[in-house]
Parts: structure tokens; sequence; C-alpha cells
């Protein structure tokens, strides 16, 4: 038995394996495992942080997920939400528009709002919505067809034939109908709706609010515009059938509250797996922010377009470059990215302006300084310009007419825009317009201007003309 059991002790430690006299016998050596998936989970993430970093800023600013705060319309979201919950919870029909200018906030206020409602559940198992853009359903039968695909009514449609669109509309409608009489309340989100008002006869939109103005199935028809002209655009039927609610949304944001979405957007949340590698990647990011190229480059980008949209393109190249190799964001990254996004076509065009136009562009920019940002009229400009050529005898001051066609001219190359709506009744010599490039691209552009006089690029750098 002695000979036996030392020739097994012999083979096993031949395989690698512990003496049976240093492990017990009743015991073997197993590796130790993580005692839950979250275990696994964090073990994993703390192997390699960078690439859950990656995966959150990336979703982030791709808006694939929600925002998960609106910034500056409180007023206008609790408006909107009392109005889609009465529709869901009483069956009040309803109909609203969004009016605001691009990246203002539109589609992510609606989207928090029907976020916030699909935590209720009672609205959550009731209220169907049916999401449209006019960008991409382009006529009335599109529509419908999409329609009838979110609302999993294709079977009941089958190969029946209809004879008008009302029909079928009401037809779909019916079919969503409980045992009882009551009707599941649906949300219609109509966005670009502009362009559905392009729609032959308007059909869709007259359907959907003489729905809504009618007592047989509660909805709710919310459409979201750029145009502030868009009552103009429907037809005297469909007015009568709105209900005139409109929300018009304008952007609040300040330099410092900009400057808090910049630090926010890139900061990690307080779920992230690893704490201490959370806390140094905050902590730099708040560096970040104090560093002076970053910040002369959010006071630019916020000058150029004070929307968040325009700080995620802003950020979308820095967050992309984040790897193993270059494991953080760096001044250099944004000042950078932001080089490629404001090297566009204006800046090449105003190399390339004639110098009257850049004498006007200059005007512009004093205004701007003097007025503190305020938009100015093309009177304005040409007293501007005046003082200024009326002071050098050897420039020549050109007549009013001319001067008029090349401010339209700088409007034509979209160098100059105007604010808000256009009113048809106002002079275009008193319409308000802004400059639509940075007072840096155009000191830039006065140093590079092939054979710029002297005296032009003295006025241009005095910071009051």
């Amino acid at each position: 038995m002695t000979r036996t059991k030392r020739k097994s002790d012999n083979h096993a430690l031949k395989k690698g394996q512990h003496s049976p006299h240093k492990v017990s016998s009743n015991h073997s050596p197993v590796k130790k495992q993580p005692q839950s998936p979250t275990d696994v989970e964090n073990c994993h993430h703390l192997a390699d942080p960078l690439d859950e970093v990656q995966r959150i800023l990336r979703l982030r600013i791709s808006q694939s997920q929600p925002q998960p705060t609106i910034n500056g319309y409180n007023e206008e979201k609790t408006q909107l939400y009392e109005l889609i919950k009465r529709t869901a919870l009483t069956g009040e029909s309803n109909s609203l528009l969004l009016i605001g200018p691009r990246g203002c906030g539109k589609t992510m206020l609606l989207n928090n709002v029907t976020g916030s409602l699909q935590e209720i559940d009672d609205i959550k198992n009731n209220l169907l919505t049916v999401r449209l853009n006019g960008l991409l359903q382009t006529d009335d039968k599109i529509a419908l067809n999409e329609i009838t695909r979110q609302l999993n009514l294709e079977n009941t449609v089958g190969d029946k034939v209809f004879g008008s669109f009302a029909e079928t509309l009401q037809f779909l409608l019916q079919a969503l109908k409980k045992g009882g009489r009551e009707s599941k309340p649906i949300l219609f989100i109509l966005e670009e709706f502009d362009l559905f008002a392009q729609h032959k006869n308007q059909t869709l939109l007259y359907n959907l609010f003489d729905i809504s103005q009618s007592a047989q199935t509660p909805i709710c028809v919310v459409g979201t515009t750029c145009r502030l002209d868009v009552m103009e655009l429907l037809e005297k039927r469909v007015k009568s059938r709105f209900s005139h609610r409109q929300l018009h949304l304008f952007n609040k944001l300040t330099l410092i509250r900009y400057t808090e979405i910049f630090t926010t957007l890139l900061s990690l949340p307080d779920n992230f797996p690893d704490r201490y590698f959370k806390d140094q990647w905050n902590l730099k990011i708040k560096g970040l922010t104090n560093e002076a190229s970053v910040k002369d480059i959010i006071e630019r980008q916020f000058s150029l377009s004070n929307d968040v949209r325009g700080l995620m393109n802003l950020l979308t190249l820095p967050i992309c470059q984040i790897n193993k190799h270059h494991p953080e964001i760096t001044p250099n990254d944004i000042v950078s990215s932001f080089k490629m996004l404001s090297t566009d076509s204006k800046s090449s065009i105003l190399h390339g302006v004639s110098i009257l136009e850049l004498c006007l562009i200059i005007a512009m920019k004093h205004l701007i300084e003097i007025y503190d940002g305020e938009p100015f009229n093309f009177e304005m400009v040409y007293s501007e310009y005046l003082k200024f050529a009326r002071r050098r005898m050897s420039m020549q001051v050109y007549e009013k007419s001319v001067v008029m066609k090349a401010y339209e001219h700088l409007q034509t190359l979209e160098l100059i825009g105007h604010v808000g709506h256009v009113n048809i009744n106002t002079q275009k010599e008193y319409s308000l317009m802004t400059l639509l490039v940075h007072p840096s691209q155009v000191m830039e552009a006065l140093q590079k201007y092939p054979g710029c006089p002297t005296e032009i690029k003295q006025w241009g750098s005095q910071p009051i003309g």
C-alpha cells in the first residue's frame, strides 16, 4: 500500500499538482471567482476603463440617449407635459405647434417629456406614439403607410380598398378601439411640420386636426418647425380645425451655462464602475475648461452657434480620438476640432470679397463691438462706412445704391443674415441683420487678403470705428 501511495504521489507531482501532504484531502485547489455578475462587470471595466469611457461619451454626443436635463425650458416643458398627459389620462384631444430655430431643443424637449410620461404606469400601457418626419414622409400615402406600420395594423388593413385617405385613417383608428367605446389615445409627433403643409391639399393635416376636434378618438397632434410663418402655409379649412396653440422656443443659454454643458458632456456619470478613474477623469475635465485656449474656443463657438448641437459637433472629434495611446482629451484636441469645423467656405469667401464689401464687414464688426452684439441694419452700416471713408482722402466714397448692392451681395454669400422672421412690410434698409462670421475670422481675412490697403487693416484692428 505504501509503494502504491508513493507512486500515485509522484505521478501527481509530475502533472504539476500540489503534494497531498500540503493540501487537505477534503479540499481541492480552486481559483477564486467573483461573487456576483456585478463583480464580474466591475472587474471587466476596471481592467480597461477607457472602453467604457468611449461607449458612454460616444452615445452621449450621438444623441442616441435622451438628455437627462433640459436647459431653460421649464415652463414650456410643464405646458407640453400637461397637454399630452390630459390626452393620455382623460381622453382630451389637443393640437400644438413647437416653433423655434434649428438646434434650440424642440425634439430634445419632446423626447424628455414623452420619456417622463412613460414612467407613469397608466400612460405607459395606454398611450400610443406615432412619429412622422416631413423629410421622410414626403406625401400622404407614405405617411399613411408609416402610421399603419407604427400602430402594428398591417394585418388589419390587409388587401382592403378604401375610397379616400380619410376613410383609411378612420378605419385605422377604429381598429384600435377597445371592447367598449373607449379608444387608446394616440400622440402624433410631426417633425418638420412645414413640409407636411406642402402635401397636396394638406390631407393628412386636415384629417388629423379634424379628428382632434371631434370626440371620436382622443389624439394629440404636436408639430415642430423652425418657420415662424408656418400658419400662413395652412389652408383655411386646416386652420379652422387647428387649436392655434403655439409654444415658441428660444435659446436662453448664457456663456457660463454653455461652459457648464461643455463640462457635463465630457464628464463621467456617478455610476461609473471605477470610482477612482471617474474622479480623476472629471478633475481633468474641470482643469480643461480653465485652460486659456479652451476658454477662447468655447467663447468663439458660443458666438457662432450657441446651441448644444454645435457643442456636440465640436466634441465629436476629441471623443473619437480617445484610445490607449491617447487616453485623455487635451486642449490641442479642442483647438484642432474647432479649426476643422470653422475652416469652412466662409473663411475662403472672405478672402475673395471686394474692397467695398470688406469695408462693410469691418463696419459691421465695429457695430457689434459698440452695441455689444446687437443686430444692425443697412443704414447703420452705411453711416459707419461713411465715417471711415470721409476720414481717408485716398478712399473712394461710393454712392448709396452701389453700397446697397454690395450689402445685398454679402447677404447672398450668407456672410450676413436676417434676425428672426422677415417682415415683408419692413424696408430692406431697416431690416435687422447679424454678422455670420466671427470677428477673429475677419481679422484673419484682413491679414491674408491679397493687396489689402494698410489703412483698411488699421481700421479693422481698431476696437471702435
